[in-house]
């Protein structure tokens, strides 16, 4: 009996560290794709930065009119990419979360970038052994203290934004 409850117990604990490995390799091949995505928008390369999204993939960009499926945003990127030079995010910090499959992630980021810091967050696909962005969203930071004045610049634009997509609802 004792060697059964010896046995069990190992098992429990051999099983406990099977899965906590799957987790850290599965957190790094996450951080792996998504790096990776941002290596190639910098390095302006177009085909290895889409091949890293799924076929359904969406981009939501900073701007209230920039939610694009992958083929809209492949058309308004286009352009960047074949001039050499696309957008260069470098991450900060990035927590990743999973569901219980394993097969699905998503995370947060904050970016250093041309706009200073940024904020992404986003899904990820288990496609076979590879991870794919089905959605990401980039969202400038903006510092409590200023919101007010930040609040006076966009008001024009966004309101009448507003006023059309209320309209229209």
């Amino acid at each position: 009996m004792k060697k059964i409850i010896i046995f069990l117990v190992l098992l429990s604990l051999w099983s406990c560290k099977s899965i906590e490995l799957k987790t850290v390799n599965a957190e790094k091949n996450v951080n792996s794709t998504i790096d990776d995505w941002h290596v190639a928008a910098a390095t302006a390369n177009y085909d290895d930065y889409f091949n890293l999204m799924t076929a359904d993939a969406v981009f939501i960009g900073t701007d209230a009119t920039e939610n694009w499926n992958k083929e809209a945003f492949q058309s308004y990127a286009k352009p960047h990419f074949d001039k050499g030079k696309a957008w260069s995010f470098t991450t900060l910090e990035r927590h990743i979360f999973f569901d219980k499959t394993g097969n699905l992630a998503w995370f947060d980021e904050l970016l250093n970038t041309q706009m200073k810091i940024c904020r992404g967050s986003g899904v990820l696909v288990k496609k076979g052994k590879e991870w794919k962005i089905k959605q990401y969203v980039l969202s400038m930071t903006v510092p409590n203290e200023n919101s007010s004045e930040i609040i006076k610049l966009k008001s024009n634009s966004e309101d009448a934004i507003i006023r059309k997509m209320q309209i229209k609802n």
